[in-house]
């Protein structure tokens, strides 16, 4: 059995405004993808230039923040909503969906692809081998602030958290930052480094992000105001997950099935 290392939430003040730790993962997990985003548009067949960059990132950003927050009050705290209709702008209370963040992403690609006059599939392949390095630091921020813990457990490696009770529980934040993150990371950097149709990145995006999402809600205790949707163990994450793996499937086969008429 794991002791949670209780570490301060907040990193560090200026002046009498505290920064915290979770914040500064978001800013490191869109830095991370600008300068990669950078070191790819250098490659001679990106056909993406700094500007170009620049702008992806901002916008992508911008539908990660107000797509993520709008996704978790709807999909997660939609009775909270109704009756405090501003707890939708309580940012300092937490609450970030990534299914909501990626519709967000969505948004934002589809505005860049018609100011760009760029296909859209073509963006979204560019931009999916950089999401995973946002998820990995997006979990070590839930890691530092000891949340999003996992079911209770008897394995070796359960983790006590300060706020969860005294049983062990599974460090879902800690499995999710290595199968969301770092091997998402690999297989789609590997992948899109590869001849490949049109969409294919995104589509295996799609089902590798929706496949590991919906194994570790097992492990990761759900929502307390949501609780189990059915049969005793769906949750959100599982009913959110699972279009995602059912569109990639689909998408990856299609992409392939038709892939004499798509851009390599």
């Amino acid at each position: 059995m794991l002791i949670y290392p209780s570490i301060n939430p907040v990193a560090f003040h200026i002046g009498s405004w505290p920064i915290h730790w979770y914040g500064l993962m978001y800013l490191m997990g869109f830095a991370s993808a600008w300068l990669l985003a950078l070191w790819r548009a250098r490659q001679p067949s990106s056909g993406w230039n700094a500007a170009q960059v620049g702008d992806l990132i901002f916008y992508t950003a911008l539908g990660v923040i107000v797509g993520g927050r709008l996704g978790y009050v709807l999909f997660y705290d939609f009775p909270r909503f109704l009756t405090h209709p501003f707890s939708l702008f309580a940012l300092w209370e937490g609450g970030m969906s990534f299914h909501g963040g990626l519709l967000g992403v969505i948004v934002a690609t589809g505005w860049l692809s018609y100011r760009y006059h760029r296909c859209w599939a073509d963006i979204t392949d560019f931009v999916v081998p950089l999401v995973p390095l946002g998820l990995a630091a997006g979990r070590l921020g839930n890691f530092i602030n000891g949340e999003l813990w996992g079911r209770v457990t008897t394995m070796s490696w359960g983790m006590v958290f300060p706020q969860a009770g005294p049983w062990p529980r599974h460090p879902s934040q800690v499995y999710e930052f290595l199968l969301e993150g770092v091997l998402l990371f690999i297989i789609l950097w590997w992948y899109s480094s590869k001849r490949r149709p049109r969409f294919a990145v995104s589509a295996l995006f799609l089902l590798c992000y929706g496949t590991f999402r919906f194994f570790i809600e097992f492990f990761r205790q759900p929502d307390p105001q949501l609780g189990y949707l059915a049969w005793g163990w769906l949750t959100m994450g599982q009913l959110l997950s699972f279009p995602m793996v059912l569109l990639g499937c689909i998408a990856l086969w299609y992409t392939y099935q038709y892939k004499e008429s798509a851009s390599w």
